[in-house]
């Protein structure tokens, strides 16, 4: 595939917020210090995650900490909102690298958040969280995919993308402060049991929009067949 046909940095559909949100990243983009580059914005990652292992540790003692977690999930939001847009905007932006990068940052982030919700929740609970992790991880690598077979790179599914995701997470940790860690982990077996039928549902429409594709393609090649006979 040439440099010119890789539309990674390009996603297609939208999130209930998506709208809200680009007016505040065009808004914001501008105004970032010419020392910070788009690369800068990537790795903030990294040390966010290591502060969410952080945070969630303490917080086994003193769920209050818990703030600190939703902190540093804005925190990754903001960069990761404005990374690919500052790139654009300055036509300084390494697509390939910031691709491969950011998503795969964008999992790391995701462990470290499920990882310290297991260092919080009663033991009987932490299987539960291994089942989480997987299908969150299995709604990533449907993306990836999906974005190998079409080249288009979808990450928004049902009105609900990356920021309505990390509003749950931030949602949740005010719960467990307010409500404490038992009340709350009661809930896990039906987030799980809703997770994983969107899950379901997302891969029956992606599978679905690539079968039809593949079909397009075999009626197209099949009409040239003809027309050279």
């Amino acid at each position: 595939m040439s440099s010119s046909a890789f539309s990674g940095d390009k996603k297609v559909g939208q999130s209930l917020l998506h709208s809200l949100e680009q007016k505040a990243i065009a808004w914001t983009v501008p105004k970032i210090p010419h020392g910070i580059e788009t690369y800068h914005l990537t790795l903030t990652t990294i040390p966010i995650c290591i502060f969410i292992l952080l945070f969630s540790y303490l917080a086994k003692n003193d769920l209050r900490w818990l703030w600190g977690v939703s902190v540093m999930i804005l925190a990754q939001y903001i960069t990761d909102s404005l990374d690919g847009s500052l790139g654009r905007y300055r036509q300084t932006g390494l697509i390939k690298w910031g691709y491969y990068m950011d998503h795969f940052l964008d999992y790391i982030f995701l462990c470290s958040i499920l990882t310290g919700y297991s260092l919080m929740l009663p033991d009987a609970f932490k299987d539960l969280q291994f089942f989480l992790l997987i299908i969150f991880g299995a709604f990533m690598v449907n993306a990836y995919l999906a974005f190998a077979a079409t080249n288009e790179f979808r990450i928004s599914y049902l009105g609900v993308g990356p920021t309505e995701v990390r509003l749950i997470f931030i949602a949740v940790n005010t719960l467990l402060i307010l409500l404490g860690r038992t009340h709350l982990a009661r809930l896990l077996p039906f987030v799980l049991i809703f997770s994983f039928l969107g899950l379901c549902m997302v891969v029956y429409q992606t599978q679905k929009r690539i079968w039809n594709m593949d079909m397009e393609q075999k009626r197209s090649t099949h009409h040239d067949h003809a027309a050279d006979h």
